[in-house]
């Protein structure tokens, strides 16, 4: 085990989001005395892999665990024994994970079964219901019962923590690293656009329409729920003065759907997903935003993107509180009522458009790791 003098850290993340919000934090570490180690599961392969390229971060460990349509009990048995399997190995003093994935509970559990200390970046977002978002919602109960530090992003995110009798003490309120992420990507791209061409093919053929930009992904949208929010995406497009960009997820469960409705429609471009360069550059490019993504639902007002949130309930409540988002759900009539609002009432957009973004000023992963280093004196 390292000395407190330079303690070793482990950051386990998987996903594109959970990378995305971490680099800003591991570069800060980076910048202290301490011992920084990343472990990858590649969860998401190729889009973790983008965000790595441009983060400049090469993993330590890469797990490599991602598999087709596997199961979340054969994800997390494999992700239980491999990561204890890098514990093991590294010895950390620390172990920091961030978010809600299958990823976040297992680094949180193997750290727990080795007594090792957990750091929960993002901590405190609830729902209130445990199959909205599923699984996600019980990944962070679960990890918040396992953690000694938790970063809350927002007042009402630590809020929720005392709710379940986390102790004062642990709790930071930190803002979200995300609008770090965001911020630094932006400046990169705005001092060389050539991060984010993959772009301008697309905001040259829709020059002079309003963009929507659309995301989805979440599992309790499966099925009836994915094909109603094509059908929504199918109508608001047929309007000549729109165009949707719609970067779609890999997962067959997204694509196929997707494809059967909006394939072939002119004012519709389903691409691939972005690399992050890109897609802060389609934030700001689009008119607003349609997803299902947390994420976004902190990025995109923080570019002054109104955002409709294709969910029943979001463990993000403070942009719906300061205007920023709107719940919508999946139901086509609801999505495409809002979505004609936001492109017929200039005031209603305005509304949402100016609304304060409550996630974060861009110095969150600073605060975090300073934080960080001072739980070892």
């Amino acid at each position: 085990m390292s000395s407190p003098a330079r303690p070793r850290i482990l950051v386990v993340f998987g996903t594109r989001p959970e990378a995305i919000k971490l680099f800003p934090l591991v570069h800060a570490l980076r910048r202290t005395t301490a011992d920084v180690r990343v472990c990858v599961t590649a969860q998401h392969r190729e889009m973790l892999d983008q965000v790595l390229e441009i983060a400049e971060i090469t993993p330590d460990y890469d797990l490599d665990l991602m598999l087709p349509n596997q199961s979340l009990d054969t994800l997390t048995a494999r992700l239980l024994t491999e990561v204890g399997k890098v514990m093991d190995t590294d010895k950390p003093d620390r172990v920091i994970v961030q978010g809600d994935t299958a990823t976040a509970m297992v680094g949180a559990l193997t750290a727990y079964y080795r007594k090792i200390p957990v750091a929960h970046v993002e901590a405190g977002l609830r729902s209130g219901n445990i199959y909205h978002p599923w699984p996600e919602e019980v990944n962070r109960k679960v990890v918040g019962a396992i953690a000694d530090l938790h970063f809350a992003p927002t007042d009402t995110s630590r809020d929720a923590l005392l709710a379940e009798n986390v102790p004062a003490t642990r709790i930071h309120v930190t803002g979200n690293t995300v609008i770090d992420a965001l911020i630094e990507t932006r400046a990169r791209v705005d001092s060389d656009p050539s991060l984010a061409a993959a772009m301008e093919p697309l905001a040259a053929r829709f020059a002079g329409k309003r963009i929507v930009a659309v995301t989805t992904h979440r599992r309790e949208n499966f099925g009836d729920g994915l094909k109603s929010v094509a059908q929504a995406v199918r109508r608001i497009a047929r309007r000549s003065d729109v165009a949707v960009i719609f970067p779609v997820h890999p997962n067959p469960n997204v694509r196929g759907p997707m494809a059967e409705v909006l394939g072939g429609l002119d004012n519709v471009a389903m691409i691939d997903p972005l690399d992050y360069p890109n897609f802060v550059r389609l934030l700001s490019l689009c008119y607003f935003v349609m997803t299902d993504s947390g994420g976004v639902q902190e990025e995109a007002p923080a570019l002054a993107k109104p955002v409709l949130v294709l969910r029943e309930t979001t463990e993000r409540p403070e942009g719906i509180a300061a205007g920023t988002a709107k719940l919508v759900g999946n139901d086509e009539e609801v999505i495409v009522t809002e979505a004609s609002r936001l492109l017929d009432d200039r005031a209603a957009y305005e509304a949402m458009a100016r609304a304060h973004n409550p996630f974060g000023d861009g110095k969150s992963s600073d605060r975090i790791a300073r934080i960080v280093l001072d739980s070892f004196t």
